[in-house]
């Protein structure tokens, strides 16, 4: 029986996620895409479209697990993180609502399971993508191959 496994890319203005399907053999690309809030929003609005953007693609889908990036600050960006913890808070919370496992992993670790690299590019994590599901092109966006990647992460580390 396969798998889903939700990857997410989060972010407060765009969030990118994929639904990876695998079973013992293979790993098979469903779904992936961006959601995107408006730059005029306020910090609610922006949250509240997040929140319903994944609850579509979480109850459309129907994952098994879900898999994001680890909160990261360096320091000469602290508001970054803050940024990225609003986010991430709906993802947690979108997948308690729907009591799915929820797995963090470092982006070093992501990028090292899709390139062998953990300081990849995103150029080169959009290709590496591309290259593993023999896409004709690139990935439409660098937010839909981290959560590709993200997803492909969650895959080897459950093996």
């Amino acid at each position: 029986m396969a798998t889903v496994v939700l990857g997410i890319d989060p972010g407060l203005r765009v969030t990118g996620y994929a639904l990876l399907s695998c079973n013992e053999s293979s790993v098979e690309l469903v779904e992936a895409g961006t959601l995107k809030t408006s730059d005029g929003d306020n910090l609610e609005n922006k949250l509240k479209t997040l929140y319903d953007g994944l609850e579509d693609v979480i109850s459309e889908f129907q994952p098994d697990a879900v898999s994001v990036e680890r909160l990261y600050s360096h320091y000469r960006h602290p508001q970054t993180a803050v940024v990225m913890g609003h986010a991430r808070g709906i993802i947690y919370l979108c997948a308690a609502n729907h009591k799915l496992p929820l797995n963090s992993y470092a982006s070093t670790r992501i990028k090292k399971a899709l390139t062998g690299n953990g300081r990849a590019s995103k150029l080169q994590m959009q290709r590496a993508v591309k290259s593993y599901f023999k896409m004709k092109d690139l990935p439409k966006s660098p937010d839909i191959a981290d959560a590709i990647a993200a997803a492909l992460c969650h895959i080897e580390a459950a093996k």
